[in-house]
């Protein structure tokens, strides 16, 4: 059973109640603890902050609202690193017939290792932060990479891919084309494709990508811990094709069991199809297509990723389609912050979860969603800001020029 509600432009479909889940083996605490000391072996490697909003979180009524600040890790204002570097790791080892286990990535850069390796190129389609994450892992291995990005894509993003070392280029098609175009280049080259989506025939990679970003998810819980906080009650999980949510809540379902804390998964309206595909209801995965315009660049991706949609479908309780306005709102908050609050510079695609909660918070007409999640006084809410501001002219539009709505009233 479901409800689908429909205020201020945005859609939401709150399930009734979540059964019969199917736990995904391959983001256990110990496949991610073992994914978190290959990270622990990069000497980039460093816990991204935990920011508490405490101020904020007692101005709209809730116990703690939690942010973890991806724009710093390793240097590259987002997080997705985590999963190319890991995804990257693991597709050596297995060529090099070694056990990930026994690896660190200095093991990669040594003379031998180099030398086996130095030929490879590795190719993947992006809006910019996983390319440039892709090309940053293989730049450090000695390798080459390919990045293609698609339509509408940021100068500034495409510059940054190129410095880091890549070849790259921005496309005339939507994200999902560019992907298709990046698979027929890679089998015609001989490239190696390194894209956190699967296909019939291509598993391994994307789900080590998605295990790679469980570290995140990891950290936040180790911080919070440390905060004197056993787990969130609820988490608000930005989506593009799925694979990052999938690996957050994928690893909490496993840790935390029938104790899961209560997900809601939020996409742009125009690139909605973790949403589309809970509003079908028949388990299945479905597609948007079309231009995919959204300011969220990071999440305009028409196409979920079959693995990481199984996991949001069975262990999410809510999915929503919303206008970019709610996540120019998380972006000004973050920027601005209220009290003793820490800033965060968030990017388009880090802050619409924030942007979300503020209004179920705020907004008496939506009242009635925000009790069927069950957000109250006592609840602590964990979100994820996955870039800060990797397009900065775009940010400085956002947050300081007012160029974009922050409100739909």
């Amino acid at each position: 059973m479901k409800s689908v509600i429909n205020k201020h432009e945005i859609s939401f479909i709150l399930k009734e109640e979540i059964t019969n889940p199917t736990y995904p083996d391959f983001l256990s605490d110990k496949e991610v603890k073992c994914v978190k000391n290959f990270h622990l072996s990069m000497d980039e490697y460093k816990v991204t902050p935990l920011v508490s909003l405490n101020t904020l979180a007692k101005k709209l009524g809730v116990h703690k609202i939690y942010v973890k600040d991806e724009s710093y890790r390793f240097g590259l204002n987002a997080f997705k690193a985590l999963g190319g570097t890991y995804a990257i790791a693991r597709f050596l080892c297995k060529k090099l017939n070694i056990d990930v286990k026994l690896a660190s990535f200095d093991y990669f850069n040594t003379p031998e290792v180099k030398e086996k390796i130095k030929d490879m190129v590795f190719a993947t389609a992006t809006d910019g932060n996983h390319g440039k994450g892709v090309a940053w892992a293989a730049s450090k291995l000695g390798c080459k990479s390919v990045v293609y990005m698609p339509k509408g894509s940021s100068l500034t993003r495409l510059k940054a891919i190129q410095e880091v070392g890549a070849q790259a280029f921005i496309t005339n098609l939507n994200y999902d084309e560019s992907v298709r175009l990046v698979k027929e280049k890679a089998e015609k080259n001989g490239w190696q494709v390194i894209q956190d989506t699967s296909w019939e025939g291509y598993e391994d990679i994307p789900l080590w990508i998605t295990q790679g970003y469980a570290t995140m998810a990891d950290e936040a819980l180790e911080q919070m811990h440390l905060d004197g906080v056993k787990r969130p009650t609820h988490v608000f999980l930005q989506a593009g094709v799925g694979a990052s949510a999938g690996s957050i809540l994928g690893y909490y379902a496993n840790v935390f069991k029938d104790e899961c804390p209560i997900a809601v998964i939020v996409e742009p309206e125009d690139a909605a199809c973790i949403y589309k595909s809970a509003l079908a209801d028949d388990g299945k995965a479905h597609f948007v297509t079309g231009e995919l315009n959204t300011i969220m660049a990071g999440l305009a991706c028409g196409e979920p990723n079959p693995m990481t949609w199984e996991i949001l479908r069975d262990f999410a309780k809510g999915y929503v389609s919303c206008p970019d306005y709610v996540t120019a709102r998380g972006m000004r908050i973050l920027g601005n912050p209220i009290g003793k609050d820490e800033k965060i510079i968030s990017g388009e695609s880090g802050a619409v979860g924030l942007g979300l909660l503020t209004l179920l918070l705020e907004r008496e007409e939506l009242k009635d969603v925000k009790e069927k999640l069950k957000i109250d006084e006592h609840s602590i809410i964990l979100c994820f800001s996955t870039e800060g501001d990797t397009d900065p002219q775009r940010y400085a539009e956002i947050v300081h020029d007012g160029k974009y709505p922050s409100t739909s009233l």
